[in-house]
């Protein structure tokens, strides 16, 4: 479901405001004039006016008893902004309404945090509400538009990843996307092997529910400036096929398809936010499932171009997926430049953690402008290299290339999968964001809800609209 939580901009605070959030600073001045002595009040409870921190304080309101909350901003960077206004939405949760009076300067990352922190997605009505309501007093009606459009794109690739495999698969998928607003474009089982895309068909064997490529496409009102496609993984659930996974990892595989939810949702806010540039979306969509026609550790499938590949282990099915798709758009779509998203390796997250994506290019430029993006929209990327040396852990005896290295000689899964990758990305300019590792949180804190986090809807929006 959509975040529920709406976003209004008011000129003044209304004198009946039953919640006022008021910023304050690291001199416990509160930005306003209020009924009550702030300064000494956020002295007594020794508040230091760091972002996140909130003293609440009840104040009369006509007979009945109104809160106010002094919230602090730290520093006032975006990153201290965002903690604020997390910070807020959640100690409201279950209130009707919240009047926050926005704290100086852009005021866009303040209210995408509130908005993202007010996720929830729940089936049946379980759960606790969020805040129904969030009145921003002062702000700026354009930059609280776009926050709100970024935060409902990124709620969307949530949902999209968070729905049960149960309701999920690859033309479940395809119907959301037809949903986007873009024009979409969708292959069936029939026209995946007509066209030759036999990485997607041969992951989707082993399930009672057939493999799907999406296409989507965004052309803005004016001339674009470039061409970029966006290739996402997928995987609406993902066992490992017959390399099955252990049942601990596979409880999660629902949110394996969590790069495609983010294409999806990227396409579908681009006319929103007057982006400059064309985008084609491609999803690659499957379950991989074990059943007797899954495909077997030892075949060798035919990729979309004619590249072959030995196939040593099912459960590294995601660049399989994508190496079709890729390829599709190096030879058919003629981009400027092309940007794969996907839940790819296990090794991403035991380099980088929970907090940081990883991006590896072929070309400085791009991936510069994706680190940039990703530190102004908080989808952080680390750059990680694309190591030539490793490139002997994808030789097959039989086939073009394998899936998996044979051995143990490199390790370096992520390296590996990237340099893999590269073989069907063409010359032309390529990055890969590996996003295993922050595609998913394990705990509600700060705009992050338990589950599947969206990361990679902000970074890509970022770089699209401003880069």
């Amino acid at each position: 479901m959509p975040i529920e939580t709406t976003a209004t901009v008011v000129a003044d605070v209304p004198a009946d405001a039953e919640l006022l959030a008021v910023p304050f600073d690291a001199d416990l001045s509160p930005r306003v004039e209020l009924p009550l002595p702030a300064p000494g009040l956020l002295a007594h409870y020794e508040a230091k006016g760091e972002a996140g921190e909130i003293v609440e304080v009840p104040v009369a309101r006509d007979g009945a008893v109104g809160r106010i909350l002094l919230y602090g901003v730290g520093d006032g960077s975006p990153k201290a902004l965002r903690t604020a206004a997390a910070a807020l939405t959640r100690k409201v949760k279950g209130r009707d309404t919240l009047t926050v009076m926005v704290p100086g300067g852009d005021v866009t990352p303040f209210v995408e945090a509130a908005l993202l922190a007010a996720y929830t997605f729940r089936i049946g009505g379980a759960g606790r509400k969020p805040v129904r309501a969030l009145a921003f007093a002062g702000a700026d009606e354009e930059q609280v538009r776009r926050a709100e459009t970024v935060a409902r794109a990124v709620a969307l690739a949530r949902d999209l990843a968070n729905t049960p495999a149960s309701v999920k698969n690859p033309a479940w998928l395809a119907e959301r996307a037809a949903e986007s607003g873009v024009p979409t474009k969708v292959w069936d089982e029939e026209e995946l092997r007509a066209d030759g895309f036999g990485g997607i068909l041969a992951v989707g064997r082993g399930s009672a529910s057939p493999p799907r490529l999406i296409q989507l496409s965004y052309t803005p009102e004016g001339p674009a400036e470039r061409h970029v496609v966006l290739v996402g993984k997928g995987i609406t659930f993902d066992s490992g096929g017959l390399s099955l996974k252990p049942t601990a990892n596979m409880k999660l595989q629902k949110t394996d398809m969590a790069g495609g939810a983010v294409v999806i949702a990227v396409l579908g806010a681009l006319a929103a936010l007057k982006a400059p540039v064309r985008v084609t979306g491609l999803v690659a969509a499957a379950e991989n499932m074990p059943s007797g026609t899954a495909q077997r550790p030892s075949d060798v499938i035919t990729h979309y171009g004619g590249r072959t590949v030995e196939v040593l282990n099912t459960d590294a099915e995601g660049r399989l997926v994508l190496a079709d798709a890729l390829a599709y758009a190096d030879a058919r779509l003629d981009p400027d430049a092309v940007v794969d998203i996907a839940t790819l390796t296990g090794a991403i997250t035991v380099a980088l953690g929970p907090h940081v994506g990883a991006v590896y290019s072929s070309d400085d430029v791009l991936a510069k402008q994706l680190v940039e993006a990703g530190q102004s929209a908080d989808d952080r990327l680390w750059r990680m290299p694309l190591v030539e040396d490793y490139t002997p852990a994808l030789e097959s005896p039989i086939a073009d290339l394998a899936n998996v290295e044979a051995g143990s000689t490199f390790g370096a899964g992520s390296i590996t999968a990237a340099l893999f990758l590269r073989e069907f990305a063409g010359d032309r300019p390529w990055a890969h964001l590996d996003i295993a590792g922050v595609g998913r949180s394990t705990v509600d804190d700060g705009v992050l809800t338990k589950g599947a986090t969206g990361f990679g809807v902000r970074v890509l929006l970022e770089w699209l609209t401003k880069s």
